[in-house]
C-alpha cells in the first residue's frame, strides 16, 4: 500500500510517497481503505515544523481528517462491518466530555499517524457514520474544521435565530460556522481580502462581507451593520493580528471563540474583556459525541461541504501549497483513491 510520510519536517517538499504492507485489525480495530482526506491549516504547520513545541516524530504520515470504506474488522468490533462509509475522528481517544491530556495524546496526524495512506488502522470508537449522502470528499471535510465550528457555536453558549454571528476569512473553519450558524436562523457577516471571495460568501448565505484590506479598522464596519450593538460570537481564527479587533466587533456581554493562530502569538490587555464582560473561550476542535451531534443537523438540513479543490493523492505536495497560497475558498480535499 502507499502513504504519504514526512522524514524530516521543515517543508513541504520533504513530503514523501512510501510502500508497506497493509496492516490487520486486531482486536476492536477496524481496517479502512481511505478514499478522501482533507488539509487543515494544522498540517501545513506540522509539515513545516512550526506546530507546536516539538517538531513531528520523523515518519509521520500527515493529514487528521480522513473517510473510506471499512474492509475488515477484528474481533469484538460492534459498531461496524465490511462495507461501512465511515469517517474517522480528529483525537481517537476524545468520545465525549471534557478534553483531556490523554485525549490529546490520541490527535491524528500529530501525536499519531494520520490518515494520508491508502488504508489506516482505526479503533471502532474512533470511527462515525458518513452523513448520508454526503460523498467520501465531503465526508473528509468533516473532523477538524467543521467539527470546531459546531463546538464554537452550540457547545457552551449555543447561538439560536436572531443572533448575528462574525467568521473571519473563508477558509475550512470559517466557511463552516457560517453554514452551520445559518442553520440556527443567525445572521452571519464575513471578512476577506478578496471582494470575490465575499461575493462567493454572500452566495452562500452571509448577509454582508466586508473587504479589510480596504477597511482596516473592520470592527467599525461590524459595529456600523449592526447599529453599533456589535455581534453576539466571533468565530476568530486569525490571533495577533486581528483578536483585538474581533473583541471590538462582539457586543457587550459576547463571546470570541479562539480557534486559530494565524496571524502570530497573542499579546493582549485584557482590559477590554473586563470591561465589555466579554467571554473569550479557546476551542480545540470537538469530542465524537459533539461530532455525532453535528452530523444529525447536517442530515436534517441536508448541509454539503464547501470543497475548493481536489488533488490526487499524485499532487499531495501540490495541495499543501494550495493552502499555503491562501487562494482557496472553503476546503483543500486529496483524493486517495486517485491513480
Amino acid at each position: 500500500m502507499k502513504r504519504i510520510q514526512l522524514p524530516a519536517a521543515g517543508a513541504i517538499d520533504n513530503l514523501t510517497e512510501t510502500e508497506c504492507d497493509v496492516p490487520r485489525p486486531g482486536r476492536g480495530q477496524v481496517l479502512v481503505r481511505m478514499q478522501a482526506a482533507s488539509l487543515n491549516y494544522r498540517d501545513l504547520l506540522m509539515v513545516k515544523g512550526q506546530y507546536g513545541r516539538t517538531p513531528p516524530r520523523p515518519g509521520l504520515v500527515p493529514l487528521s481528517d480522513g473517510a473510506g470504506e471499512v474492509v475488515e474488522v477484528g474481533p469484538e468490533v460492534t459498531r461496524f462491518k465490511a462495507g461501512d462509509r465511515v469517517v474517522g475522528i480528529f483525537m481517537q481517544g476524545w468520545l465525549g466530555g471534557e478534553m483531556t491530556a490523554e485525549a490529546q495524546a490520541t490527535a491524528l496526524g500529530g501525536a499519531i499517524d494520520g490518515v494520508l495512506a491508502d488504508y489506516v488502522l482505526f479503533d471502532q470508537q474512533g470511527l462515525l457514520p458518513i452523513p448520508g449522502p454526503l460523498s467520501f470528499q465531503e465526508a473528509a471535510c468533516l473532523p477538524c474544521a467543521a467539527v470546531t465550528a459546531w463546538n464554537a457555536l452550540f457547545t457552551a453558549r449555543p447561538i439560536g435565530p436572531g443572533d448575528q454571528v462574525l467568521v473571519l476569512g473563508t477558509g475550512g473553519v470559517s466557511v463552516f460556522a457560517m453554514q452551520l450558524a445559518q442553520l440556527a436562523g443567525a445572521r452571519v457577516i464575513a471578512t476577506s481580502s478578496s471582494d470575490a471571495k465575499l461575493a462567493k460568501m454572500t452566495s452562500l448565505g452571509a448577509s454582508d462581507g466586508i473587504n479589510y484590506r480596504e477597511r482596516p479598522e473592520w470592527h467599525a464596519a461590524v459595529q456600523e451593520l449592526t447599529g453599533g450593538q456589535g455581534v453576539d460570537h466571533v468565530v476568530e481564527v486569525g490571533g495577533a493580528g486581528t483578536l483585538h479587533r474581533s473583541l471590538r466587533s462582539v457586543r457587550l456581554g459576547g463571546m470570541v471563540s479562539l480557534i486559530g493562530v494565524l496571524t502570530g502569538i497573542v499579546d493582549l490587555n485584557p482590559m477590554i474583556i473586563l470591561s465589555r464582560s466579554l467571554s473569550v473561550r479557546g476551542v480545540f476542535v470537538g469530542s465524537r459525541d459533539m461530532f455525532a451531534g453535528m452530523n444529525a443537523a447536517i442530515l436534517h438540513h441536508h448541509l454539503r461541504p464547501v470543497i475548493d479543490r481536489v488533488f490526487p493523492m499524485s499532487e499531495a505536495t501540490e495541495a499543501f501549497r494550495h493552502l499555503e497560497s491562501g487562494t482557496h475558498l472553503g476546503k483543500v480535499v486529496i483524493d486517495i483513491s486517485a491513480a
